[in-house]
């Protein structure tokens, strides 16, 4: 008898969504966010050098394109996107890097996807993945163009809320690096100024690669 009831459990369970329409409900749904923050752990596994490391930090993100990444430990470091230009800060190093936000065409960084740049279902191939967060379900995205700096993402979200939980890259050289979210809040109408970056005195100032 108990066999027959898990087995007629199991028949009237839900099947789940193909890869292809959890990517698209995920991008759907992503439509309808203005804004989100969070804290998040940033974990990283070298490939090549065999390397770990392991950053703590707060994201805010605004659409379209700001962002603003706050590394708090071990590390003070600052990545800054106010929608035109991106603005990398690591203090130890007294250095800003400029260079511009990309067209929504070549916005495939996973950082950018997050800021409403891009199309999920649109430039990955998706496929179910194995996840490292508990009661998440986790998409494996292949780029449909190569990417130089990755050759793929996982995406972990919660089945019910659809919420992004955790996000990993494999670069080309066999590293991860994977983002872990949590406190994240949405639509909270975070304000434009959270995204003006401010060049500290005495820095070196580099713009599209070339030192001012």
């Amino acid at each position: 008898m108990k066999s027959l009831l898990i087995a007629l459990m199991l028949l009237q369970a839900p099947a789940p969504p193909t890869p292809e329409a959890l990517a698209r409900s995920l991008q759907q749904r992503y439509q309808g966010i203005t804004d989100f923050s969070a804290d998040f752990l940033h974990s990283y596994r070298g490939g090549v050098l065999k390397t770990q490391t392991q950053e703590h930090g707060r994201v805010m993100v605004k659409k379209p394109s700001r962002m603003h990444w706050t590394y708090t430990n071990p590390e003070k470091k600052e990545f800054v996107s106010d929608g035109v230009k991106i603005y990398s800060y690591i203090q130890e190093d007294r250095q800003v890097i400029v260079s511009s936000v990309p067209p929504d065409d070549q916005a495939t960084t996973p950082a950018l996807f997050l800021a409403g740049k891009g199309d999920i279902a649109r430039d990955f191939s998706a496929s179910y993945a194995d996840t490292t967060a508990p009661g998440t379900l986790a998409l494996k995205l292949i780029p449909r163009r190569s990417e130089p700096d990755y050759e793929y993402l996982v995406v972990a979200v919660d089945p019910r809320s659809l919420q992004i939980r955790a996000l990993t890259t494999r670069d080309r050289q066999g590293g991860e690096s994977t983002l872990i979210f949590s406190n994240l809040k949405e639509n909270q109408g975070i304000s434009d100024k959270e995204f003006a970056f401010r060049i500290p005195r005495g820095v070196d100032v580099i713009t599209d690669g070339t030192p001012n």
